[in-house]
């Protein structure tokens, strides 16, 4: 199901993904089957997106992202994909994160650019990841934990 208020500029949407009102999905973004693409979210061109993700409201997919199966995504994360970015400047190419299968990533996270996500890997709400995840581990930055202490 594409609603009628979202832009999907692109024909690569595999059976069953549902994208939402509100949505803008460019014209080479290939996303695959059984997603769930929230309210409000910003699909790029170089993007490719596996089976059976859920990206909820407010997220926005950069050119250079790479979202394996079964990935979840939460709300308001944000994606970098320039180390350097300046107002009408350009890199040649943009660097390349990955988020490799089964991993979730928690409300209002910020991902770096050039980064690994590992496979089932958790990043906590809130988490700044500034340096690859490795596969089956659970991810909270500092700032993370300070406001866990702060309870």
């Amino acid at each position: 199901m594409i609603h009628p208020l979202s832009d999907t500029q692109t024909t690569n949407i595999g059976e069953g993904t549902n994208i939402w009102q509100f949505c803008v999905v460019l014209p080479r973004a290939k996303i695959g089957k059984n997603c769930n693409i929230c309210a409000n979210c910003f699909i790029e061109n170089d993007v490719v997106i596996g089976d059976n993700v859920t990206i909820k409201c407010g997220v926005q997919i950069w050119d250079g992202i790479v979202v394996e199966d079964n990935v979840f995504i939460g709300p308001n994360v944000t994606f970098c994909n320039d180390k350097h970015p300046r107002s009408k400047q350009y890199p040649e190419r943009f660097l390349k994160t990955i988020i490799r299968k089964g991993a979730s990533i928690g409300a209002n996270a910020t991902i770096l650019p050039g980064i690994t996500i590992g496979e089932n890997a958790i990043i906590a709400a809130g988490s700044v990841v500034i340096k690859n995840v490795p596969a089956n581990t659970t991810y909270i930055s500092k700032q993370s934990i300070l406001m866990k202490k702060e309870k």
